[in-house]
Order: structure tokens, then sequence, then C-alpha cells
């Protein structure tokens, strides 16, 4: 099974690389993991709480499962991926059943945060974007879809998000194999990542 670890900062336009390659490919022949959904349950902890939490560390992530889940499908058996809430920052009772596959995208902001994730990659590669850029996403998308205000982003930005990224995600770089500056728009690699996956699925 080949993994490929995409890798970059909030709103830097991981998802849309990944979603334009699944596009590009047969449908249900490339298997897609988001960090997201391996965030700790919060539930245990007050509502009112949860929103100090820092989600933008390594701390905030179940890396044991899902390493845990990754093993299980490099030796051929299925999993049941936890999905999450951004809403009441916890974990749902529902699962997302996924089989394995010959070629994996895991994407998150921290995919690259622990080695032992790292050392089952086959590529690396770290979606960049201006942090301007990065920050307006984040306000469209948390405003949209996770129920908050302007100022509550960009508050959160400046405390959480800003720092986090200069402390554990910038310093990432330096093990991708391919940096994709200008996030999703960038069609030259977007391309040359989804030709290496079709020869990929050649081979089988």
């Amino acid at each position: 099974m080949l993994i490929i670890g995409i890798a970059g900062g909030t709103g830097s336009g991981k998802t849309t690389v990944v979603n334009k390659i699944m596009a590009r490919l047969p449908k249900g022949e490339v298997g897609v993991i988001s960090q997201d959904s391996y965030y700790k349950d919060s539930s245990h902890i007050p509502v009112e709480d949860r929103q100090k939490i820092n989600f933008d560390e390594p701390a905030a992530f179940d890396w044991e499962l899902l390493l845990n889940h990754l093993h299980q499908l490099k030796s051929g058996k299925s999993v049941e991926m936890p999905t999450y809430s951004y809403l009441t920052c916890t974990r749902q009772k529902e699962t997302i059943h996924l089989e394995p596959h010959d070629v994996v995208m895991l994407e998150g902001i921290l995919v690259f945060s622990d080695s032992r994730l790292r050392d089952m990659m086959d590529i690396k590669v770290f979606v960049d974007a201006d942090a301007d850029d990065r920050l307006v996403r984040v306000i469209y998308r948390d405003c949209i879809e996770r129920g908050r205000t302007p100022q509550m982003v960009i508050d959160r930005y400046e405390r959480v998000l800003k720092p986090m990224h200069t402390i554990h995600i910038e310093p990432a770089k330096r093990y991708a194999d391919l940096i994709v500056p200008q996030g999703g728009n960038n069609e030259v690699a977007i391309n040359l990542l989804t030709d290496y996956i079709k020869s990929r699925l050649k081979k089988r």
C-alpha cells in the first residue's frame, strides 16, 4: 500500500488538493484519511471549556488509533474510521468504513509531526500558501461550517493558529518530498501527483 502524506497549514488548500486529485482518478480506487477524524474525544470536557482546547498541537490527536488503522490497512484489513464534530468538539457514534486500497492519501495539518507516521509514508507533500490567504479561507470556512463569527476566528488565529503554525507546521516543510505552493490552485503539482498515482494503479 502506497501512503501519500499531505500536510500544510490550516486553510492552505490540503483538502482542495486531495479533492482535485480524487476527481481525476477512477472512483473507489484510492482511499482518503483525514487526520481531523482522529481528534481526541472532548465529550468529558464541559461545553464552555471545549473552545479553549488547542486543536493545532500534536497532543490534540489520537496518534495510536491512527497508526493502528494504517497498520491494519497495510495488512489487508478494513477499518472503521472515527468521525468528529467541529460544532460540539466531540467524536461521533458514526464511523466510516474503509477497505484496504493500493493507494491511500492521508491529509492533515500535523501528519508529519509523528516520526512513526512519517516512516510509513512513501511520499510526503507539503501544501503551502500565504498566511493572508490561509486566514481568509479559515474565516470563510469557520463562519459557514462551524458557527463562528469573523472576530472569533481572528482572535483564535492570533491566539492559537498563528503560533502553532510557526512552532509545529512550518518546520515540517523539511520533511516534505514535494512542496506545493499556491495550494489547490497549483494545477501542475496536482497533475503530477495524479499521474504518479495513476501509474501506481496501472502496475497492480
